[in-house]
C-alpha cells in the first residue's frame, strides 16, 4: 500500500474527527486571512487617503475627526470656518494648492461633498472620467465609482440631497438639528444632475458624491448673503517649511486650527492598531485551539490503529514509513484546511467589501496575496507538523509485537 493511499483511507476512516479538525484550521485561517486584508487596506488607505495635502485647516475641535470627515468622509465636521480664511489661505506664497470644502448633506447616506473640479487634477493627477464631463454649474454633480455601481447611477440622473449625514433608514435628525421651515424648502426644492462619473480611485472618494462649493450656500438658509462658511480648507504646501509657516500662522486665528494631516491620519491609525492587539490574542488563541485539535485527532488515531500499526511494521514496513503515515496525515487534515480557510477568507472578504467599504471606508484589495499572507501558509503549515510530531513518535518507539497485546 503507497503511502498516499494510506494517507487517504486512515483519514476517511474517521471522517466526523477528520472534518472537525479541518473546519478547526479553515476557520482560523479564514479568520487571519480577513484581518490581514484588513490591516493592509487600513495602511494602503493611510498611505493614499489625502494626497499631497499636507495641512488641513478647520474649525477648533479633534485634529483626527477634523482629517477623517475631510479626506475619509467619515463622521461629522467639526464646524464651519468663515469663507475669509479660504481666501487668505489662496494668497500665500507657501501653498502651491488650496481647496475649499463644504460638506453636510448627504445622497442616500452618502457625503455630498463642495469642492473645487480641479481638486481631482491636484491629487489623482490627469484620470479620465469613467463618463461624462466634470461639473461647472452649482448644481452639477459627479459621483464616486462605488456609488455609480451600489445605487446605479448614470450620467443624467437627478435627485435632491437630505441633511445631515445619515444613512438611509435612519430616522431624521432635521428638527434636532434645529432646521428651519426654509432650510428644509430649500433642500426639497435643490436637484442636483450627474454630469460624471468617476473612475475607481481605491480611496473614500470612491463613496462620495461632489459638486460645486457653493451647493451648501444654496441649500442652508443661514449662509444666504454675505456670510458664507466653509467646513475645511485642503492646503498643498510649497514645502516643510511652508507647511510649517502655515500652521503657525492660522493657528492663531480665533476658532481655527491648522494640522499636518500626516501626523493626525498616523494617530488614527495607532488607535487601529492598539485594537487590533485584543484581536490578535482572540486569534492566537484559535490558532492554539487548531494545533490542539490536530493533536487529539492524531493521538485518538495512534490508540486506534495500534494493529495495523503493528501488522505494517511485520509486513515489512520500516519505522520510518509508518512516522510518515502518521506526520503526513497531520499536515494532510492542515493543508486541506489550510486551501479552505483562504478560499473561505477571500470569498467572505469579497463578499462583506462593499458593506465594509460603505461603513469605515477601508478598501479591501481582496485578491492579492500580502507578504503576511505566505507566512500565514507557511506558519498554519509548520504548525500542523509540530502537532503532528508527538504522537508519531509516540508509535516510532513501540516494539512491533507489543501493538498488539491489550
Amino acid at each position: 500500500m503507497s503511502l498516499p493511499h494510506l494517507l487517504w483511507r486512515n483519514m476517511m476512516h474517521r471522517k466526523t474527527l477528520s472534518l472537525l479538525t479541518v473546519c478547526s484550521v479553515a476557520l482560523t485561517v479564514a479568520l487571519l486571512v480577513f484581518l490581514i486584508l484588513c490591516s493592509q487596506g487600513v495602511e494602503q488607505g493611510a498611505e493614499k487617503g489625502y494626497g499631497p495635502f499636507e495641512l488641513t485647516v478647520g474649525a477648533q475641535g479633534s485634529s483626527t475627526q477634523l482629517a477623517l470627515n475631510t479626506y475619509y468622509h467619515v463622521g461629522t465636521p467639526t464646524g464651519n470656518i468663515p469663507y475669509e480664511v479660504f481666501a487668505q489661505l489662496e494668497k500665500e506664497e507657501q501653498a502651491e494648492a488650496v481647496y475649499a470644502m463644504t460638506t453636510g448633506d448627504n445622497y442616500n447616506g452618502y457625503p455630498i461633498v463642495g469642492v473645487d473640479a480641479k481638486y481631482f487634477l491636484t491629487r489623482y493627477g490627469d484620470k479620465k472620467l469613467e463618463a461624462g464631463t466634470v461639473y461647472l454649474r452649482t448644481g452639477e454633480a459627479v459621483v464616486g465609482s462605488h456609488i455609480a455601481r451600489t445605487l446605479g447611477v448614470k450620467v443624467g440622473d437627478t435627485f435632491r440631497g437630505g441633511h445631515g449625514l445619515l444613512h438611509e433608514g435612519e430616522p431624521a435628525e432635521e428638527e434636532e438639528a434645529g432646521e428651519s421651515h426654509e432650510e428644509h424648502e430649500a433642500h426639497a426644492g435643490f436637484l442636483y444632475t450627474v454630469v460624471g462619473i468617476l473612475p475607481p480611485l481605491h480611496t473614500p472618494d470612491d463613496r462620495a458624491v461632489f459638486t460645486t462649493v457653493d451647493y451648501a450656500w444654496a441649500v442652508h438658509h443661514s449662509q444666504q448673503g454675505e456670510h458664507k462658511d466653509v467646513t475645511s480648507v485642503l492646503v498643498k504646501p510649497r514645502s516643510l517649511l511652508g507647511a510649517q509657516t502655515l500652521k503657525t500662522k492660522y493657528d492663531k486665528l480665533g476658532n481655527v486650527q491648522a494640522i499636518y494631516t500626516s501626523k493626525a491620519v498616523a494617530d488614527v491609525v495607532n488607535v487601529v492598531d492598539k485594537g487590533s492587539q485584543v484581536i490578535r490574542i482572540v486569534t492566537m488563541l484559535c490558532i492554539v485551539l487548531a494545533a490542539i485539535s490536530i493533536l487529539l485527532s492524531l493521538t485518538s488515531a495512534v490508540n486506534e490503529r495500534k494493529k495495523d500499526v503493528g501488522l505494517l511494521r511485520l509486513i515489512g514496513k520500516s519505522r520510518t514509513f509508518v512516522w510518515l503515515s502518521l506526520i503526513g496525515e497531520g499536515l494532510l487534515l492542515t493543508l486541506i484546511g489550510l486551501l479552505l480557510g483562504l478560499a473561505a477568507g477571500h470569498a467572505g472578504s469579497y463578499a462583506g467589501r462593499d458593506a465594509l467599504f460603505d461603513f469605515s471606508g477601508i478598501a479591501l484589495d481582496v485578491w492579492r496575496l500580502p507578504g503576511e499572507e505566505w507566512l500565514l501558509m507557511l506558519g498554519t503549515l509548520v504548525i500542523g507538523a509540530l502537532a503532528s510530531l508527538w504522537p508519531a513518535m509516540k508509535i516510532y518507539r513501540v516494539d512491533p509485537l507489543q501493538l498488539f497485546r491489550s
